[in-house]
């Protein structure tokens, strides 16, 4: 009787496990997206209550019209991204239709609550044998082209709200916006997998001062391994890589907010043809 009771007053002081947020909190969540309206964080404590309430986001957005989903990102693959998040490894995203915008657009500088933008790269799917590699030859095996990208993601919460990896899981990875170049032929070789690792991406304003510089191999050492490792993420969520299919692959600067009339262009150094991609904030 005492080990009943006392297990009783430990199952009462133990805290209730959060679960998937409910309709009415993703609604209210979707609303303050759609509104650039700061939000209060989800009810999320594990992964498995963050991934649902992604689901549950992303639902409501593609309703809002989003439009269809047309890819992934892999957000925290850069370590200063992750120290300023307090995270121990990436976490996942997913990118509709209307986020992606091309190549020269003029888009507010207040185009989310909290924008920020960052000098990124789009990986684009060859077909779903993706979904198994382990490696960075593995990977440009199922990768027809990149993309140059400026994400322009929105931390959408209010700066007194946590955010840390699993709350930045349930906003999406804070997918918002994105200015995406056009696709660069990859060769599937090994010249290739060093030249992703070592390109040199630089980020200049309309003056042409440099405003941050970084290496692909900021981003888990290889834009390939953001692929992989996100591949591998996905499968855990039930989700799958297809042909066609966009992979933004993380931050090669930092995240930085925009100011009106900014013009950002971001280069690749020893990708083919130098690729570049630029957006104006209005």
């Amino acid at each position: 009787m005492r080990i009943v009771l006392a297990l009783a007053a430990c199952l009462a002081a133990a805290p209730a496990l959060a679960a998937c947020p409910d309709d009415a909190e993703i609604a209210r969540l979707a609303g303050d997206i759609g509104a650039k309206r700061l939000a209060k964080g989800v009810a999320v404590d594990t992964l498995d209550d963050a991934l649902c309430a992604r689901r549950k986001l992303v639902a409501a957005l593609e309703a809002a019209g989003g439009g269809k989903v047309v890819g992934y990102k892999a957000a925290l693959t850069a370590k200063a991204v992750q120290e300023r998040f307090k995270a121990t490894e990436p976490v996942a995203g997913i990118l509709l239709e209307r986020m992606i915008v091309p190549d020269g657009a003029r888009v507010p500088a207040a185009f989310g609550a909290r924008p920020v933008f960052e000098a990124d790269m789009l990986l684009v799917v060859k077909d779903a044998g993706i979904m198994d590699a382990t490696t960075p030859e593995q990977a440009l095996a199922h990768v027809s082209a990149m993309r140059p990208f400026i994400e322009l993601p929105d931390l959408v919460l209010a700066p007194s709200e946590t955010l840390e990896g699993v709350q930045l899981t349930a906003i999406n990875g804070g997918a918002r916006m994105g200015v995406a170049g056009a696709a660069v032929p990859l060769a599937a070789d090994a010249a290739t997998v060093s030249a992703l690792a070592d390109v040199k991406v630089v980020m200049k304003d309309g003056t042409g001062a440099t405003l941050a510089e970084g290496l692909g191999s900021a981003t888990l050492g290889n834009p390939l391994n953001a692929l992989v490792w996100l591949a591998a993420d996905l499968k855990k969520a039930g989700l799958a890589m297809k042909a066609g299919d966009l992979v933004s692959v993380g931050s090669f600067s930092p995240l930085t907010p925009p100011k009106p009339g900014q013009t950002v262009t971001v280069s690749y150094v020893g990708l083919p043809g130098t690729p570049t991609v630029s957006v104006t904030f209005e």
